[in-house]
């Protein structure tokens, strides 16, 4: 019998009609979570570890696929970490690789990506977006990574994208301090690329130059340690702009310090960081929850700033467009 939470009929988004105004971002942004969703029932109901799943838009005998390119053909959507007995040991392993940002080499994955090659070489990049929550949404960010690598910019919804770094957001409270930690650690990136330039022979890559046309969409609650941080990741580069030092930023912002310090000392870093986004288009919910009082009261506020099920509702939000361009920065936009 399926609980209350997997019968759709009652959990779902209940604002949706039959006929979704695919040009309305925030509709869109429901029926991608609601696939999301899918994924997740889907598991439940088969207990065959499935993590994703493909879902083919049927177009209308009166319209045609080109009617509308706010219209995918297929959405590839891939669930987060699910705590079952035959998948929660897969799930913190890929936990564990998204960390130490070995994601890429899980055969997950790669069977994700290559599926994704080879229905963009078939039916064009239009056709297909990418979506995921959680865990799901750290595969499909590396996935429309490599995608945008290879000139193909595919339409992706991101909801609490995992963001592994310093715990800088959540600990320390003052915006000025936070400001001057920020400049120091940008400028001290500054100085090991500079280094790793010299130390290389006078070769450094661009790795924004390929990724800022791509524009994710990132859908974050601050109230959620997992994802929080990507507020103050674009916020920073803005500030840092306006304050007249965007060229430390624009160093800092598509480097890690530890990626760096391998490559100083001639050591392979392999993958870069999940976080490093030149561009995206950032949702932030808004709603305020209830005082905390005590640990249970912390625990449910964040399964319910983690939960998927705030992304197919409406909530109060603030939405920023951030364009990095690879000669004067971001350009921000609401």
């Amino acid at each position: 019998m399926p609980t209350e939470k997997q019968n759709f009929l009652k959990s779902g988004p209940g604002h949706l009609t039959a006929v979704v105004d695919w040009s309305d971002k925030h509709y869109r942004r429901s029926v991608v979570a609601s696939l999301v969703e899918g994924v997740y029932i889907l598991e439940h109901n088969n207990d065959l570890s499935i993590f994703g799943a493909i879902y083919e838009y049927k177009y209308p005998p009166s319209s045609s696929s080109s009617s509308s390119r706010n219209i995918p053909h297929y959405v590839i959507a891939i669930r987060g970490t699910l705590l079952k007995r035959r998948t929660w040991s897969q799930d913190f392993k890929l936990n564990f690789q998204c960390f130490f940002n070995e994601l890429h080499q899980s055969s997950r994955f790669q069977q994700a990506v290559e599926f994704l090659r080879k229905t963009v070489k078939s039916k064009g990049e239009s056709s297909v977006w990418l979506a995921g929550h959680s865990l799901g949404s750290a595969m499909a960010l590396l996935a429309g990574k490599e995608m945008a690598k290879e000139g193909h910019l595919i339409e992706t919804y991101l909801f609490n994208p995992p963001f592994f770094s310093a715990l800088l957001e959540s600990v320390i409270k003052d915006e000025r301090v936070k400001f001057g930690i920020h400049l120091a650690t940008s400028v001290f990136k500054t100085g090991l690329a500079g280094l790793n330039f010299v130390v290389n022979g006078g070769q450094a890559d661009d790795p924004f130059a390929v990724l800022s046309p791509w524009l994710p969409y990132l859908f974050v609650n601050p109230d959620d340690p997992i994802c929080s941080k990507y507020v103050g990741y674009f916020e920073h580069r803005k500030k840092m702009e306006d304050n007249g030092v965007e060229e430390f930023e624009m160093v800092a912002t598509k480097n890690s310090t530890w990626n760096l310090c391998l490559s100083v000392l001639g050591k392979d870093s392999g993958s870069e960081p999940l976080h490093l986004l030149p561009s995206a288009d950032l949702t932030i919910n808004k709603v305020q929850f209830p005082n905390i009082e005590g640990v249970v009261d912390a625990y449910k506020k964040f399964k319910r700033a983690h939960s998927l099920q705030q992304w197919w509702n409406p909530f109060p939000y603030e939405s920023m467009r951030y364009n990095y361009n690879t000669t004067n920065g971001v350009e921000c936009s609401s």
